[in-house]
């Protein structure tokens, strides 16, 4: 069982800058690949970042590929989002998400994972 508790989000202006921490507990961090998911209100949860088990292994959505950095260290069992160049869209409920496969790759569908934090809100004001 895994136990994970995000943190970082609160209010930003466009173009602000922010770094949501995403904790795990248990000492298997290391086994999971890790990702970030959102939610708008009305809207489906959707991908934003994905990191595989090793590190080595990256995915973005194209919507915030190259304003957020996906990271992890496994020393203290936390992944992290940095998110830089912050867009009204962007505002949503922010989930990192665990998986229990063995592959090292970065998953990208919400069904690849089994482990849910509880989310942290984003806004970004215009």
């Amino acid at each position: 069982q895994v136990q994970l508790v995000e943190s970082g989000g609160g209010l930003v202006q466009a173009g602000g800058s922010l770094r949501l921490s995403c904790a795990a507990s248990g000492r298997t961090f290391s086994r999971h690949g890790m990702g970030w998911f959102r939610q708008a209100p009305g809207k489906e949860r959707e991908f934003v970042a994905a990191i595989s088990r090793s590190g080595g292994g990256l995915y973005y959505a194209d919507s915030v590929k190259g304003r957020f950095t996906i990271s992890r260290d496994n020393g203290k069992n936390t992944v992290y989002l940095q998110m830089n160049s912050l867009k009204p869209e962007d505002t949503a409920v922010y989930y990192c998400a665990a998986d229990l496969s063995m592959l090292d790759y970065a998953k990208t569908r919400r069904d690849e994972y089994s482990y849910w934090g509880q989310g942290t809100q984003v806004t970004v004001s215009s």
